[in-house]
């Protein structure tokens, strides 16, 4: 057989367009009663997906779940982890470490989406921290050996998320993992919200930067007075 012949012989590459089905999986958002964490809460179950929004507090979770609708249910951070499939980390940075800590062994196994950027705040702005371990979502792989980590959902205007009057989310979304099938079903969640695309933008080593660009939309929408979002394009 001729190098030619092994390479005629060869599968073809994957469309990177061919994702997964994932209208079945459990979407867990722990901090679901924040702005970023609510307003993905509502587009996902919106889409038709089952969703469980989760607080420090059951009550409060159980309010939240209550005031989002589309069957959204509400429960404390170790039983939404529990409960769910693939679990969207979306709390304030600054308690960060201290939640996925406390959560290890609950989300043991699960496909884990953090969505956190790590931000300063002074009389210039917002500017973007680095953490010891070089980006939240690196924070996030060394606090949870026993999850599959992923990055994605940071450049989201909660404003825009969280309004019904807003039919579809204009934006692409960059999801940054290790295994090509987690990045995928991300990319395909993002996928089920209109307007909205998930892109492969890397391995989370890359995930400090673009954690980081949403220091410069927010000075981007103070400017303009605006929500802005990303678009990758040629893609």
């Amino acid at each position: 057989m001729t190098s030619t012949d092994s390479a005629a012989q060869k599968a073809p590459a994957k469309d990177p367009w061919d994702l997964p089905d994932v209208s079945g999986l459990v979407v867990g958002v722990l901090g679901g009663t924040g702005p970023q964490g609510k307003g993905l809460a509502y587009r996902l179950a919106r889409a038709g997906q089952r969703v469980i929004v989760g607080s420090r507090a059951a009550e409060r979770a159980e309010a939240a779940a209550a005031e989002l609708g589309h069957g959204v249910e509400g429960a404390d951070n170790a039983e939404t982890a529990r409960r769910s499939d693939v679990v969207i980390v979306a709390v304030p940075w600054d308690g960060h470490g201290e939640t996925l800590q406390s959560l290890r062994g609950e989300l043991a196994g699960k496909l884990v989406v953090d969505c956190v950027n790590p931000l300063g705040f002074d009389k210039k702005g917002a500017y973007a921290l680095k953490p010891e371990e070089g980006s939240a979502a690196e924070q996030a792989a060394a606090l949870l050996p026993d999850s599959r980590v992923t990055a994605a959902f940071h450049h989201l205007s909660a404003v825009l998320l969280q309004d019904p009057e807003i039919a579809e989310i204009d934006t692409d979304v960059m999801v940054l993992g290790e295994a090509r099938a987690d990045v995928e079903t991300v990319q395909a969640l993002a996928g089920r919200i209109p307007g909205m695309r998930g892109i492969f933008a890397g391995r989370l080593r890359n995930a400090h930067q673009v954690e980081s660009l949403v220091a410069n939309i927010i000075s981007v929408n103070r400017r303009y007075k605006a929500h802005a979002g990303l678009r990758v394009t040629d893609v």
